[in-house]
C-alpha cells in the first residue's frame, strides 16, 4: 500500500510529535508500506491562504493536480488538519477523505478541529488522552496507536543526583516551575540539565536563564541547548531523576524514554503525561514516578517537597529506582505501534475497494 503523510514543515526542533511522525514512517516501511512524507510549510495551524490552497491541491480539493488513486491512503498531521478543515472538507467533497493523526488537542481552534476530524476518513490519535477528547468534545470516534520506546541501557546516574528535564523550552512545558522549586533546595546536593531547544521562543529561554542566575543557580542548573546522538545519551546516562511538569501534555513521550532507561519520573496530574507513566505496567506501581498536583503553572513548594523528600530518601530513591527498572522491562516499541497503524490503514484501504467495486457493480447493473 501506498501512503501520502502530509507532516507541518514549521516544526523544525524535536518534539513527540515529529519523533512520533518519523518512527511511523519507518516503522511502516520496515512493513512493506511505500511511505511518502510531503512536508508542507506554513506556520501551522496559523498558515497563510497561499500554504493552505497548496494543502488543498496535495490532499485532491483541486482533481487535476491531486494524482491520488484508490490504492493511496493520505494521512494528515494534526496540526495541520486543524488549521485547514476547509481544505480537508474540500477534498473529501472530491472523494479523497484523509485520515487525521492528531497528537494533542488544538482548543485555540476548536472549530478547525471539528470540521476537519468531521470529514476524515478516520482519526487515528497517539495517545488515550487525545482520542478522548475527540469522543468528549466532538462525539467522533478515534483509533488510539500509543508511542513505543527504543531499548535502551540503564543509567548510570550521579553523585550528587541529576535531575534533567528534556523538552523544548516553552512555557506550556513549565521548567520555570522546576527552577524554582530547585531555588529551595539549595540546602541539599544535586545538579540539574534543562535539555532543549531554545530557538521555539527565545524570550522565554532567556527568562528561564535568567531566573536560574537570579537564583545564584548557573553552577547547578545548566541550559544545555538541544541535543541529539551521544551527547543526549550522555546527559539521559546521568540522570536519576527526570521531570516533566507541562501544563498540557498529550502523552510525553519523555516519559517513556525515560523509564526506558530506569530513572523514575515527576509529571503534573491531569496531563496525559500520567498515562505515559502506565505504559510499563498497570496500575503504575508506586514509586515508579510521582504524579505533581497543583494547578497551571504554580505551586513550586509542591515539586519542591516532592524532590525534597526524594533526595533525603536514601530508601525512597531505591524504590523508585526499583519501580522504573520494573517498569522499563513491559515498556511497548516502536514496532507495536506501527503495526497498529498498518493494520488501521490496512482496513482503511480494504473498505475503500469494496465501496469502489460495488460502485463498479452498481453502475454494470443498472
Amino acid at each position: 500500500m501506498r501512503v501520502r503523510f502530509l507532516v507541518p514543515g514549521n516544526i523544525r526542533h524535536i518534539s513527540g510529535g515529529n519523533v512520533y511522525n518519523a518512527r511511523l514512517v519507518e516503522g511502516l516501511r520496515t512493513l512493506g508500506f511505500d511511505v511518502e512524507v510531503l512536508p508542507v510549510e506554513g506556520e501551522w495551524p496559523d498558515a497563510r491562504s497561499s500554504d493552505r490552497r497548496r494543502l488543498g491541491s496535495l490532499l485532491g480539493a483541486v482533481e487535476t493536480e491531486a494524482r491520488i488513486t484508490s490504492a493511496e491512503v493520505t494521512v494528515v498531521d494534526g496540526l495541520i488538519a486543524c488549521g485547514a478543515p476547509e481544505e480537508l472538507e474540500a477534498a473529501a467533497a472530491a472523494g479523497h477523505s484523509a485520515w487525521i493523526l492528531l497528537h494533542m488537542p488544538f482548543p485555540g481552534h476548536a472549530d478547525g478541529e471539528r470540521r476537519a476530524l468531521k470529514v476524515a476518513a478516520g482519526v487515528i490519535c497517539s495517545s488515550t488522552s487525545a482520542a478522548d477528547h475527540v469522543r468528549e468534545r466532538h462525539g467522533l470516534a478515534a483509533l488510539v496507536a500509543p508511542p513505543g520506546t527504543d531499548p535502551a541501557p540503564v543509567a548510570a546516574g550521579s553523585d550528587p543526583p541529576h535531575i534533567v528535564s528534556v523538552a523544548a523550552l516553552l512555557p506550556n512545558k513549565s521548567q520555570t516551575l522546576l527552577v524554582e522549586a530547585l531555588a529551595t533546595l539549595q540546602d541539599l546536593a544535586w545538579t540539574a540539565s534543562l535539555v532543549g531547544t531554545v530557538d521555539a521562543d527565545p524570550a522565554y529561554a532567556a527568562q528561564l536563564q535568567a531566573a536560574v542566575s537570579s537564583h545564584g543557580l548557573d553552577s547547578r542548573i545548566r541550559l544545555t541547548g538541544q541535543l541529539a546522538g551521544d551527547a543526549l545519551a550522555d546527559e539521559w546516562n546521568r540522570a536519576d531523576l527526570s521531570v516533566l511538569v507541562s501544563r498540557a501534555e498529550a502523552f510525553g513521550l519523555v516519559v517513556t524514554e525515560s523509564l526506558a532507561r530506569g530513572i523514575p519520573v515527576i509529571v503534573r496530574a491531569g496531563t496525559g503525561a500520567v498515562e505515559a507513566l502506565g505504559m510499563g505496567s498497570r496500575p503504575t506501581p508506586p514509586g515508579t514516578a510521582v504524579v505533581l498536583a497543583g494547578s497551571e503553572g504554580g505551586e513550586p513548594e509542591i515539586l519542591a517537597g516532592t524532590i525534597r523528600e526524594w533526595l533525603s530518601d536514601g530508601a525512597l530513591r531505591t524504590d523508585w529506582r526499583a519501580a522504573a527498572l520494573a517498569a522499563r522491562e513491559h515498556m511497548p516499541r516502536w514496532e507495536s505501534t506501527a503495526g497498529k497503524v498498518a493494520a488501521i490503514l490496512g482496513v482503511s484501504r480494504t473498505c475503500r475497494i469494496r465501496r469502489d467495486q460495488n460502485a463498479v457493480i452498481t453502475k454494470t447493473q443498472s
